[in-house]
C-alpha cells in the first residue's frame, strides 16, 4: 500500500510527458522574458501548447489514467489503461474527443447518505 492508500495519484506516461514539456516551455518563456527575446517567449508558448496536445493524445491512446482508486498492479506509469477506449467518467479530455462514458467505464463511487437522512 502506498502512503496515499489505494490511490496512485495519476502518475502516468501522459502526465510525466506533459509536465516535462510544460516545465521546459515555462523555462524557455521565462528566459525569453528575462533576456528580452521575443522568439524565446513564443517558443515557450509553443512548447506549452505542445504539452497540452501531447498529454491529451497520450491520454486518449491509453497512456493516461484517471486518478482515483486502482489495483496496485496498475499503479506503474508504464501500464496502459485498458478502459481508455470507452472513456473515463467526468473526463473533459474524453468528452472533447467524443468518447461517451459507457457501462464498461469505472463509475465514481457515490458518497453514503448521512445517517437519519433519506
Amino acid at each position: 500500500m502506498s502512503a496515499h492508500g489505494d490511490v496512485d495519484l495519476g502518475h502516468t506516461l501522459a502526465g510525466w510527458t506533459g509536465t516535462t514539456l510544460a516545465g521546459l516551455g515555462s523555462a524557455v518563456a521565462g528566459a525569453g522574458i528575462c533576456l528580452d527575446r521575443a522568439w524565446a517567449l513564443w517558443l515557450g508558448a509553443a512548447l506549452a501548447v505542445l504539452a497540452a496536445a501531447a498529454t491529451w493524445t497520450l491520454h486518449l491512446t491509453g497512456w493516461g489514467k484517471p486518478s482515483g482508486p486502482r489495483p496496485a498492479d496498475q499503479w506503474d506509469w508504464r501500464v496502459r489503461d485498458a478502459g481508455a477506449a470507452h472513456g473515463h467518467p467526468d473526463c473533459l479530455g474524453c468528452r472533447l474527443a467524443g468518447r461517451p462514458v459507457t457501462a464498461t467505464a469505472r463509475p465514481r463511487p457515490q458518497p453514503e447518505p448521512a445517517p437519519g437522512r433519506p
